[in-house]
């Protein structure tokens, strides 16, 4: 070497990186709107968003016991579940059809083909956001509630 350092080329992420928030629009009335602004303005939130967000967080820990009880009732999974298609050939070796169930984020492996989603999967309810090949999620459509 010449005495220059050298320059290693940016490595690149092998597993695709799973955005941690879901983009949503929501429509206010002007007055909503402009107080939101002032309390930006005053210094009590850093931003709409912050504003929305915190809010939004409020409303969900006043239901916090509610929404407790009914995940473990109806036997939802919360968080992130992924499902790669070694889990759904495990399935189709036992014979199993999966009841989905998912509050948060599902994701449906990109090398799961369609035809192995149908086999596999009886049906599917994600409450949040569900990550899936374009074609696995439109061979579930009759499947997603």
């Amino acid at each position: 070497m010449d005495g220059k350092e050298r320059i290693m080329p940016k490595v690149q992420e092998l597993r695709p990186r799973i955005a941690d928030s879901e983009k949503i629009t929501i429509n206010l009335g002007h007055v909503d709107l402009g107080q939101i602004d002032l309390l930006v303005q005053e210094g009590f939130y850093a931003n709409r968003t912050d504003f929305i967000r915190t809010a939004i967080r409020n409303q969900l820990s006043r239901h916090e016991d509610a929404m407790r009880k009914t995940v473990e009732r109806r036997e939802i999974e919360l968080g992130v579940r992924r499902y790669s298609r070694a889990d759904l050939q495990a399935a189709q070796a036992s014979g199993e059809r999966l009841a989905i169930q998912v509050l948060g984020l599902a994701v449906i492996a990109d090398d799961v083909s369609p035809e192995l989603a149908v086999e596999t999967i009886a049906s599917l309810e994600v409450l949040g956001a569900l990550q899936a090949p374009a074609a696995v999620k439109t061979a579930l459509r009759d499947r997603i509630r």
